[in-house]
């Protein structure tokens, strides 16, 4: 897995958990993470893709 892969999957990990302690907690604030968790994930997954698209036409 490519480094800002694993960066941003710990960045969506870590909005998730912020989201729901702060829904617990009951501030609607939590609304901004769960945009960033998945605004995270979709960077997670693009870079994720694409080393697996460089690695194929490189061989």
């Amino acid at each position: 897995m490519p480094r800002l892969a694993l960066y941003t999957l710990i960045v969506c990990l870590l909005a998730t958990a912020a989201a729901v302690v702060s829904f617990v907690q009951g501030s609607f604030l939590g609304i901004v993470w769960v945009l960033l968790a998945g605004l995270s994930s979709n960077m997670t997954w693009y870079y994720v893709k694409r080393d697996k698209a460089r690695k194929s036409v490189t061989g």
